[in-house]
């Protein structure tokens, strides 16, 4: 059970005390997923949009000032009594053209020469952001409050043979920025919030499907059932392999290994290694060929003999693997041994019953016929039948099981009109092993009952058993004879064969195969031969010494 105990230790079960379910956890869990990974994309889509309309504009609008810069007539307007007249008629068309919210253009000591507001002009440039251009020839893209309000501009020098003589300012305002980022983001919003409703969505859909395959089950019951199922499967009696389609082993219990691998010290695991190599001459790589099952199969593993039981897995109507059940022969035959002997103990004790019950009926006749001396004298003669018979089967039978089998196959016979007699000269006073004793016991009881079952179709005058038994010499030898009909030509060689029987019904042939088993393992040996009685002799002989 170490296997057991490390799952346990392992896999501990805790009772779930969560109020809700494996469904509603896990779309809850998904939906926060979903809504956080959206607000973070959202948030990250916002400002790369931000960063990227930002970037775009400010390269449009210094584009588009250093387009004016350059225009010739622009610099040549500088040296004219009134530049406005000629630049602001230059820069109204671009204006329009680019879109730009304000294109200025101003001298060195920044007083404009062009303004969208044509009343600005003459005044001073706003904004103060002017001196890289003027001072250094930098052309650049800044963000500052103008007389129209926060913008982003780009300023560009305006040169004449080398020198810079004015600056050109193209802004577009803050508001409008905003406003286009937001229709955009608008836009990426409603796209990321469909997205998420399709996301949560799945994650409905998702938690149903997980829900319905696994049955209904919460987690926590799942955790149970399978701490159950290994509890059960290293607890049972019977060895269990499974294997999947592939003949790889998917399960092995504890009671497999130690029935049917002779090296227990290695700790590898041998799940997922083909079956083949493992149990050469398992069934389950032939049951995953026919998809037929396999039952009682006797199979040799090391030193172990087993009985295997094989079938085939399937789900949803596809084959998907096989398990086998192996159970020690041992423990089955030993399991055999004893129910028989106790249903020879019980058909014994309901012999008797019906026996002394018959008596019993007699006595109370001849006591209402007032019958008194014939009442005593009939109780005296069956109380010294029964000790006689007790006296010499003690006399002559060192063993009390044995002896008392036979005192109650004797009651047996007598009640269903059966004379079964005890040869005068059988003895057995040789102290019995267990092994003896547990043969010899079902030898008799097997025996004797196959014997009645087959005198009982004689003739009432004709029903005859006979018994012998002897441990003179080096063995024990025990003899059954019936005036039976005996066994038909060819039955001889199978009537020790499991599932064999010379009778009609269920459940027969399983007598005579323990009663052979039993007597091989004391070193015996059963014989059966033709009666002088007529019908059928079994033999039984068992060495006294070096019994197995």
């Amino acid at each position: 059970m170490d296997r057991l105990r490390k799952f346990h230790e392992k896999k501990p079960f805790v009772p779930s005390r969560s109020r809700l379910n494996l469904k509603m956890r896990m779309i809850g869990l998904i939906g926060f997923l979903v809504i956080s990974t959206v607000f973070v994309i959202g948030l990250f889509l916002h400002y790369f949009l931000t960063d990227t309309l930002e970037s775009q504009l400010g390269e449009q609008a210094l584009g588009v000032a250093e387009s004016i810069a350059l225009n010739p007539d622009i610099g040549a307007a500088f040296d004219e009594e009134d530049p406005s007249s000629v630049i602001q008629p230059l820069v109204a068309p671009v204006l329009e053209a680019t879109r730009a919210e304000f294109i200025v253009v101003g001298n060195r000591e920044q007083i404009r020469y062009s303004h969208p507001n044509p009343e600005q002009i003459g005044e001073r440039m706003v904004g103060e952001d002017n001196e890289r251009a003027l001072l250094n020839g930098e052309s650049y893209v800044s963000e500052a409050a103008g007389s129209l309000g926060r913008s982003l501009r780009a300023k560009v020098p305006i040169r004449s043979d080398g020198e810079v003589i004015g600056v050109v300012s193209v802004g577009f305002l803050a508001e409008d920025i905003q406003e286009l980022i937001g229709d955009y983001s608008q836009e990426i919003w409603l796209t990321l919030a469909v997205v998420g409703l399709a996301a949560l969505l799945m994650a409905i859909g998702i938690a149903n499907y997980i829900k319905r395959i696994l049955y209904g089950l919460e987690p926590e019951e799942i955790s149970h059932l399978l701490f159950q199922r290994e509890t059960i499967l290293q607890s049972t009696l019977e060895g269990i392999i499974a294997v999947n389609d592939k003949g790889e082993i998917t399960l092995l219990n504890e009671r497999a290994q130690s029935l049917l691998l002779l090296d227990r010290s290695s700790e590898v695991s041998l799940i997922g290694k083909p079956i083949r190599e493992v149990l050469p001459n398992s069934d389950l790589v032939e049951i995953l060929k026919t998809k037929k099952s396999m039952d009682n199969q006797e199979k040799v593993y090391g030193n172990k003999e087993v009985y295997v039981n094989s079938r085939p897995i399937y789900y949803e109507g596809a084959l998907v693997g096989a398990v086998s059940t192996f159970r020690n022969k041992d423990e089955i035959e030993q399991l055999t041994k004893e129910l028989s002997q106790v249903k020879q103990y019980a058909n014994a004790l309901r012999a008797q019953t019906h026996e002394f019950s018959n008596k019993l009926y007699t006595i109370s006749g001849l006591l209402y016929l007032d019958k008194k001396q014939e009442v005593y004298d009939f109780i005296q003669m069956e109380q010294d039948t029964q000790q006689e018979w007790i006296r010499r089967l003690i006399d002559k039978v060192a063993d009390l099981l044995v002896s008392g089998i036979l005192i109650g196959k004797i009651n047996q016979a007598s009640e269903q009109q059966i004379e079964l007699t005890i040869d005068p000269d059988s003895r057995l006073e040789f102290p019995l092993s267990d092994v003896q004793r547990d043969a010899l016991l079902s030898a008799i009881g097997n025996l004797v009952d196959n014997a009645i079952e087959s005198v009982k179709e004689q003739p009432t005058d004709q029903r005859f058993i006979s018994l012998y038994f002897t441990d003179i010499g080096e063995e024990i030898i025990l003899e059954i004879d019936d005036s039976g009909k005996g066994f038909s030509g060819g039955e001889e060689s199978h009537l020790f064969e499991q599932g064999f029987s010379s009778k009609q019904g269920v459940d027969r042939g399983y007598g005579l195969s323990t009663v052979k088993q039993l007597v091989l393992r004391a070193g015996g040996a059963v014989y059966v031969e033709e009666s002088d009685l007529g019908g059928a002799c079994f033999v039984v002989s068992m060495p006294k010494e070096g019994s197995k």
